[in-house]
């Protein structure tokens, strides 16, 4: 059946066909939405070889940015340039004739893919991708362990924090349905990142991501501090809930974190917010919000300024940054790829909003690999900070196992 017979599409069959435009295209393609919008975004680049730029961002084509933790001897990320672009509105349903002129011609040469052969293609294209984890990183003793070793650190004065991970893997249903599934994250998760992209022979990932690097839209810098989590309880988490000391000061070292940037490239003028509790997901966090008025300050390269500097943050990697990077390296035991690293849209439609890759998963084979980290201080419990990395892997585990979930 061709795409010009049919007229309505429901969100499901629209997502259903941009990932199958985005799959049978041979290249690298990005669909997104944005925290608290209705807006789902797609970019294609129909090139067959991963492109990488540098991270000047304001010079940079419009496209989607995806840039592993670690530092990459290149300093250049992947980079999915906006060839093809094309945004719809979730909440109502689409007529064939508001597809673009590109999508309807790629389409009219192929027949519409059912679910399971969008999962049979998927799987087939993830057949190639490296996943370099090791079997330590799924091992409960060996993450108690590391634990154990960053609060010995901690008291010795060689860390302040110290953001292990881990990884669990789990099996792709035969019932997976990759539209579904973005579709009931969206719906679940309406102030996350929800994320999918692929970069042939790179990696296919899958995220929902509650924390922003940078974004700038106009003149207006923005970024945040987000740590500490606990479990969402009760019939209003929000009112019910009590922050521990080592909760709140983890989050606190974040802040400073970023105000030592602003101090460092002698930028005086910022608005800071919080911290105020957030929900993401059925976790709770700690959040401070920063906003900076680029032009006034005299600052129009901030978002590339501010990226250097913030990456990787203390969130995802410690305090201070570079003596927890080498802890990571010494410890962790496997590599995290993009998880930890930071992605997103780059000037489409006037704006770059960029997110840290956190509740992400890797999918590749027939397996999906969740990955989590715990923020672990002087005052952490090893098997506490085991509990919280289980509940961050089940928020996007669940609806890879169970789409409707």
């Amino acid at each position: 059946m061709h795409t010009n017979v049919a007229t309505n599409h429901t969100k499901t069959e629209i997502l259903q066909l941009l990932l199958q435009l985005g799959l049978t295209s041979g290249g690298s393609f990005a669909i997104w939405r944005k925290p608290k919008s209705n807006t789902v975004e797609i970019v294609l680049d129909d090139t067959t070889e991963p492109v990488k730029v540098g991270l000047s961002i304001e010079g940079l084509d419009p496209g989607f940015i995806v840039h592993p933790f670690a530092d990459q001897a290149d300093k250049k990320a992947y980079f999915i340039k906006a060839n093809k672009y094309f945004s719809f509105e979730i909440d109502r349903p689409l007529d064939s004739d508001e597809l673009p002129e590109w999508a309807k011609v790629q389409l009219n040469n192929q027949n519409r893919l059912s679910p399971e052969e969008i999962r049979e293609l998927l799987i087939n294209q993830t057949l190639v991708s490296k996943v370099q984890n090791s079997k330590l990183s799924e091992d409960k003793d060996h993450f108690t362990q590391l634990v154990k070793e960053g609060i010995k650190a901690i008291q010795e004065d060689k860390l302040e924090k110290v953001v292990p991970a881990r990884t669990k893997t789990i099996s792709i249903p035969s019932s997976f349905n990759l539209s579904c599934t973005l579709l009931s994250l969206m719906e679940a998760y309406p102030n996350a990142f929800i994320n999918f992209f692929h970069l042939p022979h790179v990696g296919t990932w899958i995220g929902a991501s509650p924390e922003t690097l940078i974004e700038t839209k106009g003149d207006i810098f923005y970024t945040m501090s987000l740590a500490g989590t606990q479990k969402a309880t009760g019939d209003n988490p929000l009112k019910s809930v009590a922050w521990t000391q080592k909760e709140i000061e983890e989050q606190a070292l974040v802040s400073r974190y970023i105000v030592s940037c602003f101090k460092k490239i002698r930028l005086r003028e910022y608005e800071e917010h919080g911290p105020k509790t957030v929900l993401a997901g059925n976790l709770l966090h700690l959040r401070s919000d920063f906003r900076i008025n680029m032009n006034e300050t005299g600052f129009p390269e901030l978002g590339s300024i501010m990226l250097g500097l913030l990456h990787p943050t203390s969130a995802v990697c410690g305090m201070p940054r570079r003596e927890a990077h080498d802890f990571l390296q010494e410890y962790e035991g496997f590599d995290r790829s993009f998880f930890s690293g930071f992605l997103g849209p780059v000037n489409i439609q006037g704006s770059t909003s960029i997110y840290v890759n956190l509740r992400t998963a890797s999918l590749h084979d027939n397996q999906a690999t969740l990955y989590a980290g715990a923020g672990v201080t002087e005052d952490s419990d090893p098997e506490k900070e085991w509990e919280e990395t289980e509940l961050k892997c089940e928020i996007i585990g669940k609806f890879i196992q169970n789409p409707s979930a």
